[in-house]
């Protein structure tokens, strides 16, 4: 068994997928076709120890009926500098194992054309490994909906040529909270109508409506510049994609993306 940990700024995202029959070549066997038993989600505390940590993986498995002991390999992308000791200490600890980290120097099949490709997140990294994966020979746009909405733009080529960070609809949602003094906090959905009747409801819209223009705007920018007039292939990811379902923005929805690119990344470099 393989457990993926994809930290974010906001939440721990995890799967555990099952390891390639001995005898098989890993490369065989397709992202898309990567069986995650199961996923979970845990607030990200910078400040959380070694044992904190170890003890949550450990029952978490535990209780989705994983033996912690089955697991002979884990990967780990984040975002969030603060954590990697104690992740670190935990795998060591309760694992016997040491992580794979997505992180500057390993192999990932990209041309990072970012002015400085240490600034790339190991995020936005780990969702374009899966995306050149499985989607050979295309122009793409990643839009990872997450804590921060992130645009990614690789090439055909497999060149990363970078892409765009605008806040995210919590982040705004939450900005508008603390900022204001009458304006309340609302939930996230997908407005009925974009002329809202109340105050929850006019926030509600500019929060979608603003966000999905956003989003058209950026695509379509990175259509004339750097894809020459070419449509890319969108990906939507991250945990409010599923909002934006059936708007057409998106040529198709993967939740998992991130899970499939740090497997990716891991199959890479097995052995390094």
């Amino acid at each position: 068994m393989i457990l993926l940990l994809d930290v974010g700024n906001s939440q721990i995202f995890g799967g555990v997928v099952e390891s390639p029959v001995p005898g098989e070549s890993p490369q065989d066997h397709r992202l898309q076709d990567m069986r995650i038993l199961f996923r979970f989600r845990k607030s990200t505390q910078s400040s959380a120890s070694s044992d904190e940590i170890g003890l949550f993986l450990g029952s978490v498995l535990r209780e989705n009926k994983i033996d912690p002991g089955s697991i002979s390999r884990i990967g780990i992308c984040s975002v969030v500098p603060g954590t990697m000791h104690s992740l670190k200490g935990a795998c060591q600890k309760y694992f016997n194992l040491t992580p794979f980290v997505l992180q500057a120097g390993v192999k990932t099949g990209l041309k990072i054309k970012y002015r400085n490709p240490l600034e790339v997140g190991a995020d936005r990294i780990a969702n374009s490994i899966a995306a050149i994966h499985s989607y050979p020979g295309k122009n793409i746009v990643i839009v990872d909906l997450g804590t921060a909405t992130t645009f990614c733009a690789i090439t055909e080529e497999k060149d990363y040529l970078g892409g765009a960070i605008i806040p995210g609809l919590r982040i705004s949602m939450e900005a508008l909270e603390s900022r204001t003094a009458k304006l309340p906090t609302v939930e996230i959905l997908r407005p009925e109508a974009a002329c809202g009747r109340s105050t929850i409801e006019s926030i509600q819209s500019g929060l979608y409506f603003s966000h999905l223009g956003a989003m058209r705007e950026l695509i379509t920018r990175y259509e004339q510049e750097v894809f020459h007039g070419k449509k890319p292939f969108v990906i939507g990811t991250g945990g409010f994609s599923r909002l934006f379902h059936g708007t057409g923005i998106f040529d198709v929805e993967l939740p998992d993306l991130v899970l499939q690119g740090l497997l990716a990344a891991l199959r890479l470099n097995e052995g390094a």
